[in-house]
């Protein structure tokens, strides 16, 4: 087995060194910058983004869709998990049995949830028209690696099939959209900045007409 942990642990330093080179690169873009003068905290905004601003009912498009909306979330907190587990693999057989068969659960859970929106990736018009063989690959592939989680979890015999499993997503994560993982965070410290900053976030805040001239 200690061949297979090698090939995972190595496939995770290049995930982590390819996501170092990418960000070095995204600080040395130029950004532009707004030189209105600020209504509001840019620092509220930032603190709303990160928190309130993800709840479903921040965005029109997840008020509609509750399901999908859980059903996302459900599965990137299991992917959190399973990286975690990933981590403290090489120390899984001192987990008690219980417990081993309770993460078991949550990850397959979570590999559940994946298959579901790989299907309806498939099967809903909208989503299929939108999809590309990326989005397909990147599902399935997070898919598998809770899968052989949660099958190591119950047997741990099995921990080979996990490793290979995850050494394989770690080195797609930097090449494929998965890689959107490390926008993230970006994304909702830029938008939470120049919003707040504009004084309309937390939505509501904006200031009055008479005070933006």
């Amino acid at each position: 087995m200690f061949p297979y942990q090698i090939f995972a642990f190595v496939a995770f330093v290049f995930t982590l060194v390819a996501f170092a080179y990418r960000l070095r690169i995204f600080n040395a873009l130029a950004r532009p910058v707004d030189r209105t003068p600020p209504k509001a905290d840019p620092g509220r905004g930032v603190r709303y983004a990160f928190t309130l601003g993800l709840a479903p009912w921040a965005k029109e498009s997840t008020r509609r869709h509750w399901v999908a909306y859980l059903r996302g979330i459900g599965f990137h907190v299991m992917i959190f998990l399973g990286l975690g587990l990933f981590l403290l693999s090489p120390w899984l057989e001192a987990f008690s049995v219980t417990l081993r068969y309770a993460l078991a659960i949550f990850v397959g859970l979570g590999a559940v949830l994946g298959l579901a929106g790989f299907v309806a990736r498939w099967v809903e018009p909208n989503l299929k028209a939108l999809s590309t063989p990326d989005d397909y690959f990147a599902v399935l592939v997070v898919t598998v690696f809770l899968s052989a989680l949660a099958i190591s979890l119950v047997d741990l015999a099995r921990l080979p099939l996990f490793y290979v499993a995850s050494a394989v997503m770690l080195i797609y994560v930097p090449l494929g959209k998965i890689r959107h993982c490390l926008y993230f965070a970006y994304s909702r410290l830029f938008f939470g900045k120049m919003f707040g900053r504009r004084g309309v976030l937390p939505h509501g805040s904006a200031p009055h007409p008479q005070h933006s001239r």
